[in-house]
C-alpha cells in the first residue's frame, strides 16, 4: 500500500468519526504514532480511539482542531 493510500484510510476514519457527531478531546504521541481520542456527546457514548501512523494524518488532526473540527470536502480530481 503506498503512502498516501494509508494516509487516506486514517484521513476517512478521522472524518468518519467528526461527521458522526465525535469530537476530539485528546492526543497522545509515543513512537508508535498518535492515539487520538474521541467522544460523542449526543447521545452519550464511550470514547472511541484511533491509532495514527502517518503524520500526514496527525497534521490533518491538528488542522481540524485548530480550524474547528470539520472534515474537509472531498477533494476533485479533474482529468
Amino acid at each position: 500500500m503506498s503512502a498516501f493510500d494509508e494516509f487516506d484510510q486514517e484521513r476517512q476514519a478521522i472524518d468518519s468519526l467528526l461527521l458522526q457527531g465525535y469530537t476530539v478531546t485528546g492526543i497522545f504521541e509515543d513512537l508508535d504514532g498518535a492515539k487520538v481520542r474521541f467522544i460523542r456527546r449526543e447521545p452519550a457514548g464511550e470514547p472511541i480511539e484511533l491509532l495514527l501512523l502517518t503524520a500526514d494524518a496527525r497534521k490533518h488532526v491538528t488542522t481540524l482542531i485548530f480550524g474547528g473540527s470539520k472534515p474537509a470536502a472531498p477533494i476533485e480530481t479533474h482529468t
